[in-house]
């Protein structure tokens, strides 16, 4: 009784238990030494008290972190952080995991000092155990390996300099998102950890693995760097992330407590029993003599003493049945802890190579529509990651010059943490409330105002002027003040890769005639084209521009090029020709229309205006491809099964798709630097074909919405190539943006699968391609966002670009996925895919490096010119690069980011894997210590993925598997910083100490 009342007295009592316990922990130690003691002849039940906490879902992030919107969804997490501490410090036999790091370091601000001693000894004691890390728990499906990254290392990070080495997690804990990705376990295992529980995998996959007990696997998670650097001991947890049915002991559960009093309500008996029943059977689905059960589920633990009341009372009343014979062991644990045990078991595991995609969770409810759903919030966070990274390595190359500047005091944290939000699980999946994906939308907006400030400061000390600087950011509906009224402006044209890249650039202007000048005075070919009346109809008011400039740009690698660009006086309006459709006559079957390049041709049937042929000039290949966009009616249940389509769930009411338009309206543009192709199939869909001068590839720019829905149909958009290639039921997705994993249709490799979609149940997340083949030629198709696509029957592709829904799945959200747009009648998205045909052998070559160039993408930086001076009698630098030479081809430049004031993060990549290039695939070598020309490296030390640990301390735990255990290699050599090697898919990441050159301001 006193000991309940000295936990709410906020001062007396809170100074005993800190100085108690700090006395009690002062020989423990976090990690596995901190594990409690199980029992080798019994069956060891632990229980994790957790709470997963979503990154906005139904509420926004600080409507979760602050309690508010109630009315929404009962959740606060500072009080579930406040009401857990003082039962952890209360009882030193109990414990608690905590995930999700932004939601942490907010309730961490807020604390007193004397508080924040109190959590860090917890942590240095292992009784407060972080799992996973991350600012979130980021989705699998929907982001690219880069943003996974930068969001596992900002909240890792935070751990690190806040608790030391016991902050580090050890386990990675994917509990709610929905399929498992392989890079996601690559990347896990190159920061580190020793294992990875999941919740969520396929219900068909889940039968058969509990009935060959291998709920727990070794997964081989890369099939091309040595294992074991891939390799990660995975776990699939028996309930998703609940507790055992009638075991949940929150606030807001409806399950009996535990009575042991001397009452008619007395339950002891038989919820031992029950208990001691559901351990047996969970037992019988895994191998050893240790099993798990998570003690908690969404935003509970407000009221920690509920739960840990009935905890201890489980625990007390179990164990006193040991003297009776029972076998049974039940304690207060953790993820770690289970895991340590499990490889104290000196067990083998079978391995798993492929991923858990994708997932269902009942016949004809498969998890694939969230692939798509959102399409502009999942496009903007992946130009939101473009940006970040160019503001990112400017603020490195100019340190205090990008954050202190003319154009106001900023840094690069604001994007990087919004990132990080956008990366959760209901995020950039689309699978949040209306209100709340506006919120992401806005935390974004306002990281990009910040780095706007950042680059604006960093260019003007490079360039030596102080322009006023223009970011266009919605070129893509030909809007851009500037351009459309001044007579004379500049565009700087800033390269975030490693090596030099050329790029096309279209912006919106009201003259007819233009003359643009490089650096060197050569002047740059262009031409004027008309704004579309898709673009005119998309823009509405927000811009007036009559037509579009268009011009090749080139740009050094890590630099930029500056363009002058002045309006000439007089002549004629630009003028485009107006293709007639040919309707269906006698003798004109063998017409058609074709653009074609140096490279490429494009052949239009003249009756449909469809795409007809393509044909790479360079290989002598010509393919037959048709190609036509699609809706596919969105159910809304049946009698077979009530499951309709919606925000998570893909589920066509029929396999055959619907045609928006048998044919397509055409008027085409021939110029000397582009040639288009404009399909017109209905006032709501709307394409561009493009074909840049020298470019190899074929441009598909997209318009789609708002998707009519007037007749009470919900549709889902598909565009959908058609070709006679022989593919035998497979076809290739990328795995995040990284390694490509075959995929053939209606088979899973770990199981047989009984398939009741055979639409949605082939689809996959496609991140950045997808390619089908023969055994001569291959066609890639590139994206600009996170889709799911498919190959629904042999030689086909296709690719869901929009969806709107008029119901909701039942999943939780509880809207249906509607999407009002700016006009509040539906949204409307534009978007490009980028068609590569060539030889299966030179393929690699092609999409890795354009993949590459679409995700870090030049960033235009405008500005009227005139500027003053950034020092008095400084000379403008109208080209610059921070390198001293290119990095090879294979090699990517991932991360250049600052870390301290004289410390810079480099992550260097290999981006190709092994065996899939002649050249690409071999191993690169980089002189680190000579690449920068705006810095000197004094000093280098390579650092874990995460850049947490030093590479020479990380030590996992190594785990056998059925073939063996792979062979730990061992770093002997020293750290040559000029000769940095990288073989297939591997990342290096250093932390380098760095000093900035007397002028950094190199000339390309």
């Amino acid at each position: 009784m006193v000991m309940g009342l000295l936990l709410w007295a906020p001062g007396a009592a809170f100074f005993f238990f800190f100085f108690f316990f700090a006395a009690w922990g002062s020989a423990a130690a976090c990690g596995y030494q901190s594990c409690p003691v199980t029992k080798p002849d019994m069956l060891n039940v632990h229980l994790i008290p957790h709470t997963h906490d979503d990154v906005g879902w139904l509420k926004t992030v600080d409507q979760y972190f602050f309690g508010v919107r109630n009315d929404i969804q009962h959740a606060g997490v500072q009080y579930i952080l406040d009401s857990v501490i003082p039962q952890l410090l209360a009882d030193p036999s109990k414990r608690f995991i905590y995930v999700e790091v932004v939601f942490f370091a907010r309730w961490w601000a807020l604390q007193t000092e004397s508080m924040r001693q109190a959590v860090k000894q917890l942590v240095a004691e292992g009784r407060l155990e972080f799992v996973n890390g991350g600012w979130c728990m980021n989705d699998e499906a929907s982001v690219h390996y880069s943003a996974v990254i930068d969001q596992m290392s900002l909240g890792l990070r935070f751990l690190q300099e806040t608790f030391g080495e016991c902050g580090r997690p050890r386990v990675a804990w994917h509990i709610d998102p929905f399929g498992h990705s392989r890079e996601q376990a690559s990347l896990f295992a190159q920061m580190g950890y020793d294992g990875f529980f999941v919740g969520r995998i396929d219900y068909q996959d889940k039968g058969q693995r509990e009935a060959w007990r291998e709920m727990e696997q070794l997964w081989r998670a890369s099939g091309s760097l040595a294992p074991p650097v891939a390799d990660l001991f995975t776990g699939v947890l028996p309930n998703g992330y609940n507790p055992p049915m009638s075991l949940c002991w929150d606030q807001i559960c409806s399950d009996n407590p535990i009575v042991d009093d001397d009452s008619e309500e007395n339950n002891v008996e038989s919820l031992v029993a029950y208990f001691l029943g559901t351990a047996a059977a969970q037992a019988n689905y895994y191998r050893t003599n240790h099993i798990v059960m998570t003690m908690g589920s969404d935003f509970q633990y407000e009221n920690a003493l509920m739960w840990y009341k009935n905890l201890d009372k489980l625990i007390k009343h179990v164990n006193a049945k040991q003297e009776s014979g029972i076998r049974v062991n039940v304690l207060y644990s953790t993820p770690s802890c289970y895991l340590w045990e499990l490889n104290k078991a000196n067990m083998s595991w079978t391995l798993k190579y492929d991923d858990f995609f994708p997932y269902a969770d009942g016949p004809h409810q498969f998890w694939t529509g969230y692939f798509t759903s959102r399409p502009a919030l999942k496009r903007y966070e992946r130009l939101s990651n473009n940006f970040l990274q160019v503001c990112n390595q400017l603020e490195a190359l100019t340190g205090i010059q990008g954050n202190m500047g003319p154009y106001g005091n900023a840094n690069s944290s604001v994007l990087r943490q919004a990132m990080g939000v956008a990366q959760h699980h209901d995020a950039v999946s689309g699978t949040a409330k209306q209100h709340v994906t506006n919120d992401y939308a806005k935390q974004l907006s306002a990281g990009w105002d910040a780095c706007q400030i950042v680059i604006s400061n960093a260019l003007a000390s490079i360039v030596g002027t102080k322009e006023n600087f223009i970011y266009c950011n919605q070129l893509n509906i030909s809007v851009c003040q500037l351009t459309e009224a001044a007579p004379t402006f500049m565009v700087i044209v800033y390269n975030p890769l490693a090596r030099p890249v050329d790029w096309n650039i279209r912006l919106p202007v009201n003259g007819s005639h233009y003359a643009i000048l490089a650096p060197d005075g050569q002047t740059i070919p262009s031409e004027v084209i008309p704004v579309s009346s898709f673009t005119r109809a998309v823009r509405r008011d927000r811009g007036d521009a009559v037509n579009e400039l268009v011009f090749q740009a080139s740009a050094p690698p890590l630099g930029y090029r500056t363009y002058s660009v002045s309006r000439l006086p007089g002549r004629g309006p630009a003028r485009s020709r107006t293709l007639k459709r040919l309707h269906d006559q006698p003798g004109t079957e063998h017409l058609s229309w074709a653009i074609e390049n140096q490279h490429l041709r494009v052949v239009f049937d003249s009756r449909t205006g469809l795409l007809k042929e393509i044909e790479n000039l360079d290989k002598n290949i010509s393919l037959p491809l048709s190609q036509n966009y699609f809706w596919y009616n969105a159910s809304s249940g049946n009698q077979e099964n009530s499951q309709a389509s919606g925000a998570y769930i893909f589920r066509p009411n029929t396999s055959e798709p619907f045609l928006i338009a048998q044919g397509a309206h055409l008027y085409h543009v021939k110029t000397g630097v582009v040639q288009e192709i404009y399909q017109n199939f209905s006032d709501w869909c709307s394409q561009v074909v493009r074909l840049y001068a020298g470019q190899p590839y074929v441009e598909l720019e997209w318009t789609v919405g708002p998707i009519p829905i007037r007749d009470g149909l919900g549709k889902e958009i598909i565009s959908r190539f058609e070709t006679n290639l022989q593919t035998d039921g497979l076809f290739y997705t990328d795995s995040n943006g990284r390694e490509i994993l075959e995929r053939r249709r209606n088979y899973r490799a770990t199981w047989n699968l009984s398939q009741t979609e055979p639409v949605a149940g082939n689809y996959y997340p496609v991140n950045s391609r997808i390619f089908i083949k023969d055994k001569k030629v291959q066609l890639t198709v590139l994206t600009d966002r996170s889709q799911g696509g498919s190959s629904i029957f042999d030689g086909s592709l296709e690719l869901m670009v929009h969806r709107r829904l008029l119901h909701d799945d039942a999943r939780g959200v509880g809207e249906p996925l509607l999407e009002p747009g700016d006009y509040l009648n539906g949204l409307v998205v534009r978007g490009r895919h980028l068609i590569l045909l060539d030889t299966v052998e030179s393929s690699a070559d092609q999409h890795r490096l354009r993949a590459q160039q679409e995700y870090m993408a030049p960033q235009l930086v405008l500005a009227p010119g005139g500027g003053p001076p950034y020092h008095p009698g400084q000379d403008s630098l109208k080209e610059y690069t921070a390198l001293n030479h290119a990095l090879p081809s294979n090699v990517h430049l991932l991360t250049l980011a600052q870390w301290e004031p004289s410390t810079v993060l480099i992550r260097l990549e290999h981006q190709f894997e092994r065996e899939e290039s002649v050249n690409g695939s071999m191993p690169a070598v980089v002189n680190l210590q000579n690449l920068f020309s705006s810095f000197n490296i004094i000093s280098l030390q390579e650092m874990s993925l995460a850049a947490n640990q030093k590479r020479e301390e990380m030590k996992r735990l190594i785990w056998q598997s059925a073939k063996g255990a792979a062979e730990q290699k061992a770093d002997s050599a020293r750290l040559d910083p000029t000769q940095i090697t990288l073989q297939p898919m591997e990342i290096r990441t250093f932390l380098a100490h760095v000093q900035p050159q007397a002028s950094f301001r190199r000339r390309a």
